[in-house]
């Protein structure tokens, strides 16, 4: 299914079905769990998810021993293999310009509803200002709202949809986009590398038209906590989710041992996750995390994500350096696996599980 077949079958999903509001005092019914509880959020443990110190899975030199980067390689893969995800710090981001970056998005939420709706997103797209699509009548849905921007290809932005209030928006947006692409095109190197790979052997599967796209979060404060979820229990469908918490509240979790488990906040840090692709890429050696948000009942809280996808017009698949006799090939080569995940996400299966061999 390509991205017009995508945004016919939004239109149509998203056709006389009630707006509901994350404004209401209350949650309605279609926000509430299925399972009837959330549970406590308090009674969920702290993840003791690792720290990975990016400034030394640079190359070698006077500040960074060989030793210290095999080390720190050999954290990334182990984080990735049991966690799927870790907190990468030494990225080389100021913490002046994150700041910047989070109080941008909590101007631009703080904004009167008729100014924020002037970026709301077509019924038949993703992109624009709104809550996600609603795919059919049983939906449970998300206690948020979000703005979502394409950054890559360069000409699949939107620019219409790209806030002019706060003024600084596009221009702080602009740069952020390029300091997390930084990022991006660091761990999908240091990955190979923890592999034993050559290092460039995952970058060269996004192809020449990689999808990377900006998704700013706003959870608002909710009386029913209990009840409902900020964000549903997911994975990701990209290769490499890159996300910047609220510096105060807390809200993420993911799963492990089937049992979920708070991100505890980092201050400077991303959270960065493998998204499914890579997962695939990895021949499963990296996990593609199953995560969540939990709502407040006190406090709004605000994230911002970064998604970086493969070419939907280039076939992905399991490196072949990956593949052995003890370690057989476990996916299928396919491309535009977002439209396959788009698909089992409207029938409730799972993605990965329709592609594995």
């Amino acid at each position: 299914m390509d991205r017009v077949q995508e945004s016919s079958s939004l239109s149509s999903f998203s056709q006389n079905i009630p707006k509901l509001s994350v404004d209401a005092d209350d949650p309605p019914p279609r926000y509430f769990v299925k399972g009837g509880s959330v549970g406590p959020v308090e009674s969920f443990p702290l993840a003791q998810i690792p720290i990975v110190d990016l400034s030394l899975l640079l190359s070698v030199s006077s500040t960074c021993s060989g030793k210290e980067q095999k080390e720190e390689l050999e954290k990334l893969r182990s984080a990735l293999s049991e966690w799927g995800c870790f907190q990468a710090i030494g990225h080389g981001i100021p913490t002046s310009f994150l700041e910047k970056v989070r109080l941008m998005a909590k101007k631009f939420f703080a904004l009167p509803a008729e100014e924020k709706q002037k970026y709301a997103r077509d019924p038949a797209d993703l992109e624009g200002y709104g809550t996600d699509p609603i795919l059919s009548d049983e939906q449970v849905l998300d206690w948020s709202k979000r703005l979502f921007l394409n950054l890559l290809p360069l000409d699949s932005r939107k620019l219409k949809l790209c806030p002019e209030t706060p003024e600084e928006f596009r221009e702080v947006h602009d740069v952020f986009f390029k300091e997390v692409k930084s990022v991006t095109d660091l761990l999908q190197k240091a990955m190979a590398r923890s592999l034993d790979l050559e290092e460039n052997c995952f970058s060269k599967k996004y192809g020449d038209r990689a999808f990377m796209a900006t998704r700013f979060n706003h959870y608002p404060p909710c009386s029913r906590p209990d009840l409902v979820l900020g964000a549903k229990a997911h994975s990701d469908g990209s290769g490499i989710t890159v996300l910047l918490q609220d510096e105060e509240v807390e809200g993420l979790q993911v799963l492990k041992d089937y049992r979920w488990f708070k991100v505890p906040i980092v201050p400077d840090a991303f959270v960065v996750n493998i998204g499914d692709q890579m997962q695939i890429m990895s021949n499963g050696i990296f996990k593609s995390p199953l995560h969540r948000v939990t709502a407040n009942s006190q406090s709004e809280r605000l994230s911002v994500a970064v998604f970086y996808l493969p070419d939907t017009e280039t076939e992905i698949e399991p490196d072949e350096g990956l593949i052995s006799e003890e370690r057989p090939q476990m996916y299928r080569k396919l491309k535009n696996y977002a439209a396959i995940n788009f698909e089992c996400f409207q029938s409730g299966k799972t993605a990965l599980a329709t592609v594995r061999l």
